[in-house]
């Protein structure tokens, strides 16, 4: 299967250096660069892309937005580009429905690895730099929280992968905690986000936090 995306960035130079890296790809096809939030928008919807690889600092429309409207009207995964002093736009990309997100500075298979891992309806949480972001946002936002999902739906090995979800842990990882199958493991991740109503596993790691299953600020995962 090739992979279609969309690369949307202001800066022109870097717009082209991550199609350039996207073009290299066999299994991959950039189907259109664009520059502004209306733009992508409309190429989206036009040409279906399984993946945009959005900034999230746009002219006019910014990236939160342009991820919400994107996600709300098209198929296609969003994953967004950010820098550390962004930090606090993290959490609305990922309420608006984006997939995860990657710094500006990332390494040329880390992107493409991306790519892959969205195109495949995964989310991009593994990293440190997931974790420490979401809790950072999460522990200093103000404003109410949407009300929580309920967990009482969950069953307790449903509640325990959710929790290590949570805690940005891979596929692997929880299958090696719970001993069982990745296999397995996947099918208590399709149950948490189809009993919670949640998009991926992105929202997941949102949902643990604003029930309180997780504590901001807390200790890490041992």
């Amino acid at each position: 299967m090739t992979i279609s995306v969309v690369v949307a960035d202001d800066q022109e130079l870097v717009r082209s250096g991550f199609a350039l890296i996207v073009r290299s790809q066999p299994d991959m096809r950039v189907v259109a660069e664009t520059g502004d939030g209306p733009e992508t928008i409309e190429a989206a919807r036009r040409l279906s892309p399984d993946v945009v690889l959005l900034d999230i600092r746009m002219p006019g429309m910014d990236g939160i937005e342009t991820a919400r409207l994107v996600c709300e009207q098209t198929t296609a995964k969003v994953v967004m580009l950010t820098s550390f002093h962004q930090d606090d736009y993290v959490y609305d990309a990922l309420q608006a429905g984006a997939s995860g997100f990657l710094l500006k500075d990332v390494r040329a298979d880390d992107l493409l690895h991306a790519v892959r891992v969205a195109a495949e309806g995964d989310a991009l949480l593994a990293p440190a730099v997931t974790r420490r972001l979401i809790d950072d946002i999460v522990r200093t936002r103000t404003r109410p929280a949407p009300p929580p999902a309920d967990l009482g739906r969950l069953t307790g090995r449903e509640l325990e992968t959710l929790t290590l979800l949570g805690h940005g842990l891979s596929n692997p990882e929880i299958a090696a905690h719970l001993h069982v199958s990745e296999h397995t493991v996947k099918t208590h991740v399709s149950a948490v986000l189809s009993k919670l109503g949640l998009r991926d596993r992105v929202q997941a790691v949102i949902a643990a936090y604003e029930t309180g299953l997780i504590q901001p600020g807390g200790a890490g995962f041992r």
